[in-house]
């Protein structure tokens, strides 16, 4: 048994391995370190290619592509290590950047997942979208970061380089205890891809447990790798997915209230998107919530099933992150 599991969930992503995986074998060389590749029924070759010139790599050959969401879930069954990484395959990792995080956890038995702080690859000064310096969440189910809002990346001057207690780690890195994530069930596979781990982050709040970002770690993120930002599907996802995680996981006497200012901003969006020739998109969003309609029953199956306390943690922002940012113009992470 292992006391750190990589896991890298691959589909079709040779021309990833090839450019990646040197980084994460070279900074990854402790006995008690495993990397694993999940291959996700890949059709490339990219399973061949590992085999081949990375022999000592373990990998799991899973028959189809579940997703991001299931497919983790499927890899975690043969997973028995203390700590798992969730890694993207999208990512290069620095000198030292998996050790701050393991002692991190060693020390914080609060703790039940831990975050590098991420930089966008291409532009190595800025933050990067996927999760930045920690993430967090508004009352509405906006999400944003320390050093990321909406499409706004600031420049990483050390201005978040303290840990820090936050609300959802970033699916592109994330180190967990093994334990505790199939003691929650791990990601909803009912997502597929997009919102997984602020579902999955939420519903480890709601256990009492806490979530950090150490920023003392460091990766850098491609971003983009699977679905690129501009694709209706990734809208599509982002919206249903919202929806689900946000019946699932608030406190009862927030649910109306939140819904009903949730679907006049998202009109508001779906307007917008007309208005900026992005018709794929305003239909995506539509889709999304008739989509959405059809999962309420499991969604409130899982609030009766589900013994968690629900609450408004506080690193929850109270405010609209969209009104702050859109109408007010205030573009800097608010305090969380």
């Amino acid at each position: 048994m292992k006391n750190v599991s990589i896991v890298i969930l691959n589909w079709n992503g040779k021309h990833f391995l090839e450019r990646f995986l040197p980084s994460i074998i070279k900074y990854s060389t402790d006995p008690d370190t495993e990397i694993i590749i999940a291959d996700n029924g890949s059709t490339d070759d990219s399973v061949a290619f590992t085999q081949k010139k990375y022999p000592d790599i373990r990998i799991i050959k899973l028959d189809r592509n579940y997703g991001f969401a299931e497919g983790y879930n499927r890899a975690f069954e043969f997973i028995d290590s203390r700590y798992a990484v969730i890694l993207n395959s999208d990512v290069e990792v620095t000198e030292n950047w998996l050790q701050p995080m393991v002692r991190f956890l060693d020390d914080h038995p609060d703790a039940a997942a831990c975050m590098p702080k991420l930089r966008w690859l291409d532009y190595p000064e800025q933050f990067e979208y996927a999760g930045a310096a920690g993430g967090f969440i508004d009352i509405l189910g906006f999400p944003f970061c320390r050093g990321r809002v909406f499409q706004t990346l600031e420049k990483d001057n050390g201005q978040y380089d303290h840990i820090t207690n936050i609300f959802w780690s970033s699916g592109a890195c994330t180190v967990i205890r093994t334990e505790i994530y199939k003691k929650l069930g791990g990601f909803d596979n009912n997502f597929f891809a997009h919102m997984e781990e602020i579902d999955l982050c939420w519903r480890i709040k709601n256990s009492g447990y806490n979530i950090y970002c150490v920023p003392q770690s460091v990766i850098y993120h491609m971003g983009g790798g699977s679905l690129p930002k501009d694709n209706p599907h990734k809208t599509y996802l982002n919206y249903r997915n919202n929806y689900s995680l946000l019946l699932k996981n608030l406190p009862i006497l927030y649910i109306i209230s939140v819904f009903l200012f949730r679907f006049f901003l998202d009109i508001v969006q779906l307007i917008r998107f007309f208005f900026e020739s992005k018709p794929k998109h305003a239909m995506a969003v539509c889709k999304a919530f008739f989509h959405f309609l059809f999962k309420i029953p499991a969604c409130i199956a899982f609030r009766l099933k589900s013994k968690a306390h629900r609450k408004i943690h506080k690193e929850m922002y109270l405010g609209s992150i969209a009104w702050r940012y859109f109408v007010l113009k205030k573009l800097l992470t608010p305090y969380c």
